[in-house]
């Protein structure tokens, strides 16, 4: 906080907010009564920190892809089913991995969060362990508000996320879409923008159009896949990506006798995943697996969105 109050970094924050062209009227309606939230600092500070043994991911997977999160994707899917597919061919993101994430995000709307975002943001700002990341998502939700978004809407996670695919506000303002055609972006009560939004969200993060994120796969006997460790060290997110395998094409790793389940082309690249270890379910991973990651760098949140969409599409 460098000894700075909360008033005089609310008054920075309004400085340069002004000078990234946010009205006077804007700043001094969502700034002016703020105060800083104690319960959003223990939160922040309450994060894990990186395990070198990450747990199990089956349990994740059986809480995260349960047979009512399935139903109500299912529901939610036929419900919506008229407008999927000019989504589907505007992004060519397939609508079951968009209603995935909007199942593990909030539940397919059913919950999205209480905290006041301007006031988490502005907190975790002033705190300072992460000034750069949230002051900028301040500004940023200064500028939405700026653009017509109302603020009784600004309501969502301690960490600033906020609607039903728990957008922050930079990625609102760069990602957001009118899918309905109605003029606004409301990924807030809108399943047309919201779904519109996500497949937005992944064709600009790279995906490829006709590609699964991957498959369930099967392995030889005595297989070793750590024999198949990826050497190469990515540029983010490093430990996640450490537990995928090298690069292959689909027919090289058929030599190796690694198996798809499911239908995938001879050429496709894809890394080997056995999260569990030897005896436990493995996948063949391909670069739109990588996308999903885009969206929340956990190897939990990945798969558990793959399979929730593969049971949805079922």
């Amino acid at each position: 906080m460098a000894g700075q109050t909360f008033q005089a970094y609310l008054q920075t924050v309004g400085a340069r907010a002004r000078r990234e062209g946010v009205s006077d009227a804007t700043v001094s309606r969502v700034l002016t009564g703020l105060v800083p939230n104690q319960r959003v600092i223990e939160l922040d500070s309450a994060q894990p920190s990186r395990s070198t043994t990450p747990p199990p991911i089956a349990p994740y997977i059986a809480q995260h892809v349960g047979s009512s999160i399935i139903a109500r994707g299912r529901s939610r899917y036929a419900e919506l089913s008229g407008m999927l597919p000019a989504i589907e061919r505007r992004y060519g993101v397939p609508a079951p991995v968009l209603f995935a994430i909007w199942g593990h995000e909030t539940n397919y709307g059913s919950y999205v969060g209480d905290f006041d975002l301007a006031r988490s943001l502005a907190t975790l700002a002033w705190e300072g362990r992460r000034r750069a990341l949230f002051e900028g998502e301040l500004v940023a939700l200064l500028k939405m508000v700026d653009q017509g978004v109302p603020t009784y809407r600004l309501k969502g996670s301690w960490a600033g996320a906020f609607g039903y695919p728990q957008f922050l506000p930079s990625v609102y303002l760069r990602l957001a879409v009118d899918g309905d055609g109605n003029g606004t972006r409301d990924i807030f009560s809108s399943p047309a923008d919201t779904i519109a939004s996500i497949a937005n969200y992944f064709r600009d993060a790279g995906w490829r159009p006709g590609q699964p994120w991957g498959v369930p796969a099967s392995l030889p006997p005595g297989f070793n896949a750590n024999a198949y460790a990826t050497k190469l060290a990515a540029p983010s997110c490093d430990r996640v990506h450490a537990r995928h395998g090298q690069w292959k094409t689909v027919s090289e790793w058929r030599s190796l006798g690694v198996t798809p389940q499911r239908a995938l082309g001879g050429d496709v690249l894809a890394s080997l995943f056995q999260p569990d270890g030897p005896g436990t379910p493995a996948y063949l991973l391909t670069g739109n697996y990588r996308v999903i990651l885009q969206y929340n760098c956990s190897n939990y949140y990945a798969l558990s969105v793959g399979l929730l969409a593969d049971e949805i599409a079922r």
